[in-house]
């Protein structure tokens, strides 16, 4: 074997070497696996729901605001037809796994929809109560009482994960984790 020959076939296996894992990552991805860490906990809403043109108000009639520069994430809560004592419990373990971000806490806001009992709310601060006037999130809302849904919205107001009643709530942290992290 010459030396020119010699110095291509090593050029050609160093090209293979790097060529490798893309081919192998192109294989793995057409045949639709995914590293379990890559993987979310909620159901992707697939097309993601625009919600900047929806009415959803506070107490007082203001506006959902979308650009806030103070939130990030919005995460809904969405409570049956009269939230008790489990709804409530619900939404409480929202607010913790919100706290458990530490300094990113402040980039999520959890937000209730619908009727709950505003003394209870005014006690998870700053848990916030909303009411959305045009029905946009009510094909998510849970049909039995005292049961809750939630669903998140990105920083643009676009609902893209949801997660139905009986829930796991540390599966739900997980994807909050890693979607303020991104």
């Amino acid at each position: 074997m010459t030396p020119r020959t010699r110095n291509r076939i090593g050029l050609i296996l160093i090209l293979l070497l790097f060529a490798a894992p893309l081919v192998a990552a192109y294989v793995l991805n057409a045949l639709g696996w995914r590293p379990a860490g890559m993987r979310n906990y909620g159901t992707l809403i697939e097309p993601p729901q625009d919600l900047t043109g929806a009415r959803i108000v506070d107490q007082d009639g203001k506006a959902l605001a979308w650009k806030d520069e103070n939130w990030s994430w919005t995460v809904f809560a969405l409570p049956g037809p009269a939230c008790a004592k489990a709804c409530l419990e619900r939404i409480d373990e929202l607010r913790r796994a919100r706290l458990t971000l530490n300094q990113n806490a402040y980039r999520v806001r959890v937000v209730v929809v619908g009727d709950a009992p505003q003394d209870a709310l005014a006690a998870m601060k700053p848990v916030y109560a909303v009411r959305d006037l045009d029905d946009r999130l009510a094909r998510l809302r849970p049909a039995q009482a005292d049961d809750v849904a939630v669903a998140f919205a990105d920083p643009h107001g676009f609902l893209v994960l949801s997660y139905p009643v009986g829930y796991d709530a540390n599966k739900l942290r997980k994807d909050l984790v890693r979607v303020v992290k991104n």
